[in-house]
């Protein structure tokens, strides 16, 4: 039975996932997600003697059946066989007596790079036919912005413009998007946070008179966001991956449980576990790992999501967000597809800034989600730890989760942390956790002093960043960023 997509709105528009992937957002502001996950269970012995390649096209093929079976044994031969440099793609390594699930092996070392490796594959094999040139118009609150440009640079047909916070990301990070080559690619900064920008991207998909005028040269607007399924969907394989690996070394016994902490802001990499728990993977829990800027750690525990609270920039950039865009999909599967009551919840958050759910809907989210919450001050300290104990360097997001997890009660015996960042993307941070003394010097000044201190390399890609040329020093307002959207079809296109 073939699988549609439509609105977590409405049920109007019915989509195959190929068109849903090109769209992006639906048209009336919800995401695009599918009624019968719970149908689409997947075989746990099957999965754990295949590798990640092969759980890569046997998942895919499960939530994309309008692609052939051909057309994604491609897709991930393109996205994963020489971008990655660990052959496991995502291992799994010890962490004491848990594990870390390492998604960082990938071009710009990040977990977006699993799904951001991949989409453009998948948004090439859904342009076939369809004849119109593709503007990826993407906000970023530090990795997905260089993982989308590492996808999307130079492919036919498409171009891409990333927005990021200007001031509230790395140096590392900043530096990969700026430094961006490729002849259809726009990258601003922005004076905002991460929420502004998100929602003002939101703004432009809405623009009808955007869209008409773009459609009159050919040109649709879609996303590298996690709100794209295409952008979520590979992110299902490495849960079910994991679990493969962990059996093959002895740590599981197939069909035990186990447990997962995610470090999250978008809630788009917990929500793919989700999915995973949906498919038949024996997951205990799915515990949400917040830093200050905890809003999903409030909404977990009461069932109240209010952003109208301060934003605070922390040492974990990437999950400086008020405002989490996936829990929408989660809060339509656990209404079973109320599409009005989401719709609700959605209007108030925009006109009110907070909304509140029922007792059923947070007793159903809690059955499955666990939530704690790690300061700057915790977060340094679990990386402090992890070194000196274990010699495993984690990055600031990843010591977040592992935080978190020394911090709270163990629904299972197997215990994986989502490790979503090379450490060297945040350097200074890190070396200033490590050593116990404050960092004073600049981005690539600290990655030195880290490799010295630790023997362990920097990648080669963020370690050569410092020599490479700003292409793209642009910062704009927010309300300047439809412009920017404009120009950068007419440059692309």
């Amino acid at each position: 039975m073939s699988t549609f997509y439509h609105s977590t709105r409405s049920t109007h528009e019915l989509l195959t996932s190929k068109q849903a992937i090109l769209q992006g957002i639906a048209a009336d502001g919800g995401l695009f997600i599918c009624d019968n996950l719970a149908d689409k269970r997947v075989d746990l012995q099957t999965i754990c003697n295949n590798s990640f390649m092969h759980n890569a096209i046997l998942i895919l093929h499960t939530l994309l059946d309008d692609f052939t079976a051909q057309e994604v044994e491609k897709c991930v031969e393109a996205a994963y066989g020489t971008s990655f440099d660990s052959p496991a793609i995502t291992p799994v390594t010890p962490l004491g007596t848990s594990w870390v699930l390492e998604l960082w092996h990938g071009p710009t070392s990040a977990f977006k790079d699993i799904a951001l490796q991949m989409l453009p594959q998948l948004m090439r094999v859904s342009r076939h036919g369809d004849g119109r040139n593709v503007m990826i118009v993407t906000a970023t609150s530090g990795d997905t912005g260089k993982a989308a440009l590492a996808g999307f640079a130079d492919v036919a047909g498409t171009g891409i413009t990333v927005f990021y916070p200007e001031g509230k990301v790395s140096d590392v990070q900043r530096l990969q998007m700026v430094t961006q080559t490729g002849n259809n690619v726009a990258v601003s900064g922005v004076a905002g946070n991460f929420d502004d920008i998100q929602t003002q991207v939101k703004h432009i998909f809405a623009n009808r008179k955007l869209a008409e005028r773009l459609a009159a040269h050919n040109i649709v607007l879609s996303s590298a966001n996690s709100i794209n399924i295409g952008r979520l969907v590979p992110q299902v394989v490495y849960y079910f991956d994991a679990y493969a690996q962990l059996v093959r070394s002895g740590a599981l016994t197939l069909g035990d449980p186990l447990e997962f902490y995610v470090p999250t802001g978008n809630f788009g990499n917990v929500l793919a576990g989700y999915f995973a728990k949906l498919m038949g993977l024996p997951i205990a829990k799915l515990t949400v790992a917040s830093n200050a800027n905890d809003v999903l750690f409030d909404f977990i525990r009461t069932g109240v999501y209010d952003r109208r609270r301060a934003f605070n920039k922390t040492i974990s950039p990437s999950m400086d967000i008020l405002v989490s865009s996936n829990l929408e999909r989660l809060l339509y599967l656990l209404s079973n597809g109320d599409c009005e009551r989401i719709s609700s919840y959605m209007t108030q958050l925009s006109e009110q800034g907070f909304y509140r759910i029922s007792k059923d809907l947070l007793s159903a989210l809690q059955d499955t989600f666990a939530c704690g919450r790690a300061d700057d001050t915790q977060t340094r300290a679990a990386i402090h730890k992890a070194w000196t104990n274990e010699k495993v360097l984690l990055d600031t997001h990843t010591a977040v989760a592992t935080s978190v997890m020394d911090a709270v009660q163990p629904a299972c015996a197997c215990r994986v942390v989502l490790a979503t960042a090379n450490a060297y993307k945040f350097s200074a941070d890190v070396l200033e956790a490590v050593t116990g003394t404050a960092c004073t010097r600049s981005g690539f000044e600290a990655m030195r002093e880290l490799q010295r201190l630790t023997g362990i390399p920097a990648p080669q890609q963020l370690s050569s960043l410092h020599t490479a040329q700003v292409l793209h020093p642009h910062v704009c307002s927010i309300d300047a960023m439809g412009a920017v959207v404009s120009a950068a079809c007419e440059k692309s296109f």
